[in-house]
């Protein structure tokens, strides 16, 4: 059952925008926590994930959705976790 805000987004055609970035600041913050739990510099943290400093930049920045399915595993695997997703 959906909630009336979002049907109220589904209507505006924003539903799926909204999702994503709430998703996104999630995955930010999640990274931003290891970084300071384990006092990494971005550029480990980068290196943790196999990609650039640009690109873990990129990865957090929470309003940038852009992000492929490639770094997000990196980024799971640096976080120690595993990156899961499913259409429902």
């Amino acid at each position: 059952m959906s909630s009336s805000l979002d049907d109220f987004l589904e209507k505006e055609s924003t539903l799926a925008e909204t999702n994503a970035v709430a998703i996104k600041r999630v995955v930010a913050w999640q990274i931003q926590q290891k970084i300071e739990h384990e006092h990494l510099s971005k550029t480990k943290m980068a290196q943790l994930m196999k990609t650039s400093r640009s690109g873990l930049d990129r990865l957090l920045d929470p309003n940038n959705t852009s992000v492929t399915l490639h770094t997000l595993d990196n980024a799971a695997k640096a976080l120690g976790k595993k990156l899961k997703l499913e259409l429902i």
